[in-house]
């Protein structure tokens, strides 16, 4: 993948001095709660009534297929760009500015710079909701070019520039500045920071919704909006995501993300495992040491070379791709062991892009052996629809595929009806079984 050099230095200038600068002036605040709405669902401005939930399915799988190509073209080794191509699945709704002015942007945990296109917009992507304007905001400051913030990056007017290009031809570019963002809260009033670093963006293009103004990141990288609210959310996000079959059926139900006291994940029931830093600060890595499926494990290594003793950090949790995905050969083993799990009649052929599919029963699913994802310190039970959804009447499909190396991923399907704790300071993800329609 192609990275901008300009967008390195930008993520090293950020990470050596933001924390210094801006983030310990501000105060801890009490926790919030907001609308965390799927593109395809009925509460999204992207929702197309006229066609049906399996083809908003089909949908999700095809964002998801990209984003994953695009995510397995990125060596574990290599410098990451703050964007994937694909942007999420997920959008908030949040105001930016003085006085507050509403946009939708995308809400991904594999995104760290948050942006929102702005005016003058010069070459700028279609949008449903008005595009920033900076100078009807009291509280827009840009960085200019003597902050440390700007060390490095091109400089017009006094005005530090950022630049991102990617692979895909997806590109974000404009004045790297400072504002307030505001956020509704459904669990109490609404909730301003100010000083958020952020790009507004004058010339924007590529793979990017008409839904949304931009991105908000919620990557691990410092310089992502979880980073930047570190005080004030005591380093604590979680989400609970409704199972997609209930959002793609013209459900109103939406799924929540939650911050600061809001977000923490307690009780019996809530396993918690180590989030692993590396070379990629933005993915959140996990460590998977393998599936059961009934009293039979499979061990998982995210390589043919790599050893189940030191493979540290081998899979990433992604709320922005729809499927899971694991290397071909333990997709291969896995694959096998279904096969003499699962008491119902194979369907050959490919549906959606998937073909390991069985025939369902009257009520859309197929019954499974127990099912257990073997994390480090944590033993994660997935439910039958965690790992196979219905893709037409009376057919199901396995929602685990190969391809994931040299980064495998834990997608949103499996992540369904879980609240998912991120504990930023202790550096660990905590899974509770919930129903995610009461959250």
């Amino acid at each position: 993948m192609e990275i901008n050099t300009k967008a390195f230095i930008l993520t090293l200038a950020l990470l050596s001095f933001f924390h210094l600068s801006i983030v310990s002036g501000r105060k801890s605040i009490n926790g919030f709660t907001l609308d965390l709405i799927h593109l395809d669902s009925p509460l999204s401005p992207y929702h197309d009534p006229s066609i049906t939930p399996f083809e908003r399915l089909q949908k999700a799988f095809h964002r998801s297929f990209s984003r994953a190509s695009f995510l397995g073209r990125k060596s574990v080794d290599s410098i990451q760009s703050t964007l994937t191509p694909n942007k999420g699945e997920y959008l908030m709704k949040i105001a930016i500015g003085t006085p507050p002015i509403d946009t939708f942007v995308n809400a991904d945990t594999g995104s760290d710079l948050t942006w929102t296109q702005c005016e003058p917009c010069y070459n700028c992507f279609k949008q449903l909701t008005p595009i920033f304007n900076p100078k009807n905001s009291s509280s827009y400051k840009t960085i200019n070019c003597h902050n440390k913030l700007c060390q490095g990056l091109l400089c017009d007017d006094n005005t530090c520039n950022y630049e991102v290009r990617y692979g895909d031809r997806s590109h974000t570019m404009g004045d790297l500045s400072i504002e307030t963002f505001t956020f509704a809260s459904t669990s109490t009033q609404n909730v301003s920071i100010p000083n958020i670093v952020f790009g507004c963006g004058h010339n924007n293009g590529g793979t990017f919704s008409n839904a949304t103004s931009g991105i908000i990141g919620l990557g691990g990288g410092n310089v992502s909006i979880v980073n930047q609210m570190h005080n004030e959310i005591k380093g604590k996000f979680s989400y609970c995501l409704i199972p997609l079959e209930l959002l793609l059926d013209s459900s109103n139900a939406t799924s929540h993300i939650n911050f600061g006291d809001n977000a923490v994940v307690s009780g019996p029931d809530v396993v918690s495992t180590p989030v692993y830093k590396k070379e990629t600060p933005t993915f959140y890595y996990l460590n998977l040491k393998g599936v059961s499926i009934g009293n039979k494990t499979l061990g998982f290594i995210s390589s043919p070379s790599s050893h189940p003793e030191y493979d540290r950090g081998n899979i990433i949790i992604d709320s922005g791709t729809t499927l899971t995905y694991v290397p071909d050969e333990f997709y291969s083993n896995l694959e096998s062991l279904l096969i003499h799990s699962i008491n119902a009649t194979r369907k050959h052929g490919t549906y959606m892009g998937l073909d390991f599919c069985y025939e369902s029963s009257e009520n859309g699913t197929i019954d499974v052996p127990k099912i257990v994802a073997h994390f480090t310190n944590a033993d994660l039970e997935l439910s039958t629809s965690n790992i196979f959804t219905k893709v037409e009447e009376g057919i199901v499909c396995l929602t685990i595929v190969p391809g994931g190396y040299p980064i495998s991923i834990l997608g949103n399907l499996a992540q369904a009806n879980f609240l998912i704790g991120y504990d930023l300071k202790a550096n660990k993800l905590s899974f509770k079984p919930a129903d995610c329609t009461k959250y």
